[in-house]
Formats: structure tokens, C-alpha cells, sequence
């Protein structure tokens, strides 16, 4: 009997500690879980903190290409803008440059045609023709068109500036200057009442010649008259031949203002 309730015992023991090995072990597995699903849960933070770095990362890249291509697309419209108003400026240029080769050619056309037609008093050294940086002008001197000493043109005078007229009526877009000059030798005796100097000699001269173009045809809007007196002369006022070469009306083609 006593042999019997032993293995009874036995059994039992036996049993209960066959049960907390079991209970032991499946504690053990499940903090081995609990650990493994830590450390998978670290290691997925650490992936997203990564990734969300590389995100970051991505797009600052891509706000810094975007920056840059909206710069480039900038200044490629500045450049853009800027080539075109080159572009016109270039057209604005050669249309300006075709304008001056017509006005060159128009005014070699008149000079030719002065030559032309004053052949005579040029060789005689009356008049003399010249064109030079888009101004062309005639001297007359003085002895053809007046009395020594007066402002009236004389009758062979006008013939003279009537063939000079007919040449600058066909001229266009050109503004005309009357300038009068002497020579310095100074006004004396009656000839002082009516002019005081040679500046209003030269200027009844320079304003009776304008005056003759206006009775021609030639508009009052492109005519000026100055006079210079004895102040711009051509030659040595020491000599006859200087002082003969200083007196002298200019008429002068010259662009509008």
C-alpha cells in the first residue's frame, strides 16, 4: 500500500514539474518574440528615419534644380528681350543707313549738278562748290552779286543766284543757310550811318539774299541768315587777293535740325 501511494507521488511530481518546464519554455519563446519584434520595430524606425531623410533630401534637390531652372528660364527671356531690341536696333539702323545713302547720293547728285551748271564762275573763282561730312557749300563772292559797299544784288547777281536756286528747289528734307562775310577791313566815311560795322553789312547781304530764295520758291521754313562779319574768314586778311577770297555769301545745304 505504502508502495503504492510512492508512485503515486511520484506520477504527481513528476507532472508538476513536466508543467513549469512547459510553462518556462513558452515564456522564453515569447519574450524571444517580444525582443525580435523590438528590435524589427527599431530597425523599421531607423528605414524611416532614413527614408524620410532622403525625402528631405530629394527635396531640397529638387527645389534647388527648380530654382535653378526658374533662373535660367529668366535669363534666358532677359537675353530673349534683349536680342530683340538689338534686332530692331539693327533694323532701325540699317533703315537710318539706307536714309543717309539716299541723302549722299542726293546730295552728290546736287553738287554734281552745280559744278555742272556754274562751270564757268567756278573756273573764273567766283563761286566755289563744296561738300564735305554731309554739308554742302557754295561761296559766292561778293564782287558778282554786289556794289562795293552796298546790300542789294545787283541784276548780274541775281542771274547768277536764280541758276543756283533752280538746282536747290530739288532739293528735299535739307534746311538752307545764308551766311554773310567780309573781310576785316573796317567801314568808314557815309558808309558808317547804315552800317556801323561789317556784322550789318554782312547781314543785310546774307538777309537780301534769303529774301530772293523766298521770292523763288524756296520755302521760309528751311532759310536762315546769319551774318559773321569779318569773324570766319577763308584766307589772310593781309592780301588783296586774301581779303577779295573772305567776302563772300555761303549757301549752305545742311540736315534739319
Amino acid at each position: 500500500m505504502l508502495r503504492k501511494w510512492l508512485s503515486v507521488l511520484i506520477v504527481f511530481l513528476f507532472a508538476l514539474t513536466l508543467g513549469g518546464c512547459v510553462a518556462k519554455s513558452d515564456y522564453l519563446k515569447k519574450e524571444a518574440e517580444a525582443n525580435a519584434l523590438t528590435e524589427q520595430v527599431a530597425n523599421l524606425s531607423k528605414d524611416k528615419e532614413k527614408l524620410t531623410q532622403e525625402r528631405d533630401d530629394l527635396d531640397k534637390l529638387l527645389k534647388a534644380k527648380s530654382d535653378d531652372l526658374t533662373k535660367a528660364n529668366n535669363d534666358l527671356r532677359f537675353r530673349n528681350a534683349d536680342l530683340e531690341a538689338q534686332n530692331t536696333k539693327l533694323k532701325q539702323d540699317v533703315v537710318d543707313l539706307k536714309k543717309k545713302e539716299a541723302e549722299v547720293q542726293a546730295e552728290s547728285s546736287t553738287y554734281k549738278d552745280l559744278m555742272k551748271e556754274m562751270k564757268s564762275e567756278v573756273a573764273k573763282g567766283q563761286i566755289t562748290i563744296n561738300e564735305l561730312k554731309g554739308k554742302l557749300t557754295v561761296d559766292v563772292a561778293n564782287q558778282i552779286l554786289f556794289a562795293s559797299g552796298e546790300a542789294e544784288v545787283k541784276k548780274e547777281g541775281l542771274a547768277i543766284l536764280k541758276r543756283v536756286v533752280d538746282i536747290l528747289a530739288t532739293v528735299k528734307d535739307k534746311a538752307i543757310r545764308i551766311e554773310g562775310h567780309t573781310d576785316n577791313q573796317k567801314i568808314y566815311g557815309q558808309l558808317l550811318k547804315k552800317y556801323p560795322s561789317n556784322w550789318e553789312l554782312s547781314a543785310a547781304r546774307a538777309i537780301n539774299v534769303t529774301k530772293y530764295l523766298v521770292s523763288q520758291g524756296i520755302s521760309p521754313d528751311i532759310l536762315s541768315a546769319v551774318a559773321y562779319g569779318e569773324y570766319k574768314p577763308l584766307a589772310d586778311n593781309t592780301t588783296p587777293e586774301g581779303r577779295q577770297k573772305n567776302r563772300r555769301i555761303a549757301i549752305i545745304l545742311l540736315p534739319k535740325d
